[in-house]
């Protein structure tokens, strides 16, 4: 079974493709639809381009080492039982 991921535009009940699906007419198929921003990106595609760009930084290792320390940190007030 080949899976294609196909682009297109909705007029009421109509799907309006950018390609061919290379099927034959009257070919039953599975479509899941997922809108897409204006500019034709899924959401989150921004995010996953600048994955890993931190990779090599030693700088934000020592930030991130920050963070994570401070999390551990107790914060909430010690209750002394009186």
């Amino acid at each position: 079974m080949t899976i294609k991921v196909l682009r297109g535009v909705v007029h009421g009940n109509v799907i309006e493709l950018e390609n061919s699906t290379g099927m034959s007419d009257g070919q039953h198929v599975e479509v899941v639809v997922r809108p897409l921003f204006a500019d034709g990106k899924q959401s989150g595609e921004g995010l996953l381009r600048t994955e890993g760009a931190l990779a090599d930084d030693t700088e934000w290792d020592a930030i991130m080492e920050q963070v994570q320390q401070s999390r551990k940190q107790e914060r909430r007030p010690q209750w002394d039982g009186s």
